[in-house]
């Protein structure tokens, strides 16, 4: 909304001594009740008295209040322009209390637009400038905390809140103590010391109920319940979640009850209550879909899709992580404020657990191949690392090692387990487990590209495999490393048909066999695995 500026007569009328104070006190209540619009308002006409040449530091003061104002409102152009004038006016007043503030509103602009470099700079400028002023450090040691945070830097964010929380303690700081306190609790359950989070969660509380600070205490609240979790105070848990979303639902915070639902969900999944899990769980990511909360709405995601683990509808999960894999994609560490990469490292251990746990599953119907596909995949990392593929194809070779005879769940029981050579009709059943394979993945959208590996694990570089009798470069490569080191295991590990051979014995008779497979992935082989 665009606003006339004041006439030279109306700024006259205000321009009595300590005016543009008052003005600034009424605006800053304002602003604290949310009439942000009458605050903004009372801002401009304070800033107008001080280019009149009433205060120029309450100027300097509006200007920045404005500029936050308009930065809330997604106008960060006029935000900085608003908050640098704020500092240019505080410096030339020798102000270094005032310019502090200013830099360090600055430094947030450049935090949330990406520059973290630059924002860390600043946050600096800011402090040198501050050394005077607790309140002032205390603001500046929390931001970049934040920023350390983001950095996925644990203990330096810790000391930046501890530090905070010690400014805030010598000014008298309640406020700022309980959102430090907060602030450490939340790293401390990042790091698992969970008597630490414990603590931390129960001052930041304490205080956030002497200040009356509604959201803050239900926040506590929300974020100790996954204290009482990791204690399996199961019943303390669910009714620190269920005050939690009673006062969020009163404030009427949609994604603050997105993160409860989720919360709510894990505790009923912790005690074997699965429907109501489910249900919670996707109450949550519906909520934070409807906000637009996609680091909200990942994490329930995976929260149901472990759920779906723990109740073996494996497909189902391996979906949902899909899902939830490019949900983290479109995370921004600027606005989420949070390590991107370390939730995408947490995420792929989480699909490996599952497809790890699905192929296990696989192997229970032969008592045979017990640690089978767990052997491949090492194998088939190193054989990759001998042959120089990168992180991204090694974690490829091992989530389609682990699924390589998932299709053997629709071969007769009789016939895998069968203690002699199988018939020609048996074994013709056999071959076709890599296109079951591939059917029982129809749907799910892998981040990795491990189709090729259960379909073609069995080709081999003559021709002479199966399903499709595919030769040379037709055959990918994953899928030839996948089936050199499946054969190794098969003749160095007993069977319903044979004993197991030493491996002297199995590669001598892989040699024999050496045509099967392309010259550099059997060299990476024997260097990797028969070495």
């Amino acid at each position: 909304m665009a606003h006339a500026p004041l006439r030279s007569h109306e700024i006259a009328a205000k321009a009595r001594p300590g005016a543009a104070s008052v003005l600034l006190r009424e605006a800053v209540r304002q602003e604290q009740d949310g009439s942000v619009e009458e605050a903004a308002e009372r801002y401009r006409t304070v800033i107008a008295l001080a280019e009149a040449g009433a205060d120029n530091t309450v100027g300097a003061e509006a200007l920045r209040r404005l500029g936050v104002i308009h930065h809330r409102r997604n106008d960060p152009a006029t935000a900085n322009t608003l908050c640098h004038r704020s500092y240019e006016l505080a410096a030339a007043q020798g102000d270094d209390v005032l310019a502090a503030e200013a830099l360090n509103a600055i430094a947030g602009f450049q935090l949330e637009g990406g520059g973290l470099e630059e924002a860390e700079s600043t946050f600096h400028r800011a402090l040198t400038l501050a050394a005077g002023s607790d309140l002032i450090l205390a603001r500046v040691e929390q931001n970049l905390g934040i920023l350390a945070n983001i950095r996925g830097d644990l203990p330096d964010a810790f000391a930046h809140y501890q530090r905070s929380l010690e400014a805030n303690q010598r000014v008298s700081d309640d406020r700022g103590c309980a959102i430090a306190y907060h602030n450490l609790g939340m790293i401390s359950a990042d790091q698992a010391r969970w008597e630490d989070a414990d603590r931390f969660y129960r001052q930041s509380q304490f205080l956030a109920e002497a200040l009356n600070d509604t959201h803050l205490r239900a926040l506590c609240l929300l974020n100790h319940t996954e204290v009482h979790l990791a204690a399996e105070r199961y019943e303390e848990a669910q009714k620190s979640a269920e005050r939690a979303l009673a006062i969020f639902d009163e404030l009427g915070s949609h994604l603050d009850k997105a993160d409860t639902y989720k919360m709510l969900g894990v505790v009923y999944r912790a005690t074997g209550r699965n429907a109501l899990a489910e249900s919670r769980l996707r109450t949550a990511i519906e909520l934070a879909a409807s906000t637009g909360a996609v680091l909200s709405e990942a994490e329930a995601t995976r929260e149901l899709a472990l759920l779906y683990q723990q109740t073996n509808r494996n497909q189902e999960s391996l979906k949902l992580l899909t899902t939830c894999h490019r949900l983290f994609h479109r995370l921004d560490a600027r606005v989420d404020l949070v390590d991107v990469a370390a939730k995408l490292r947490e995420l792929e251990e989480t699909y490996l657990a599952v497809v790890r746990e699905w192929g296990q599953s696989i192997e229970l119907a032969d008592a045979y191949t017990h640690g089978h596909c767990e052997r491949v995949a090492n194998y088939g990392v190193a054989v990759a690392q001998a042959i120089g593929l990168d992180g991204t194809a090694q974690t490829t070779i091992r989530l389609g090692a682990y699924l390589h005879d998932l299709g053997k769940v629709r071969v007769p029981h009789e016939i895998l387990n069968k203690p002699g050579p199988l018939t020609p009709a048996e074994f013709d059943i056999v071959k076709q487990h890599p296109d079951w394979g591939l059917e029982l993945l129809q749907g799910i959208d892998f981040p990795w590209d491990i189709r090729p590996i259960i379909g073609s694990h069995h080709e081999k570089d003559d021709g002479s495999g199966y399903p499709r009798g595919l030769k040379r470069d037709a055959i990918p490569l994953e899928a030839q490393i996948i089936c050199v080191v499946d054969v190794y295991d098969a003749l160095t590990t007993q069977r319903s048909y044979r004993a197991a051979r030493s491996p002297s014995d199995a590669l001598v008779e892989m040699e024999r066999c050496r045509h099967w497979w392309r010259a550099d992935v059997y060299a990476a082989f024997l260097r990797a695995v028969a070495s």
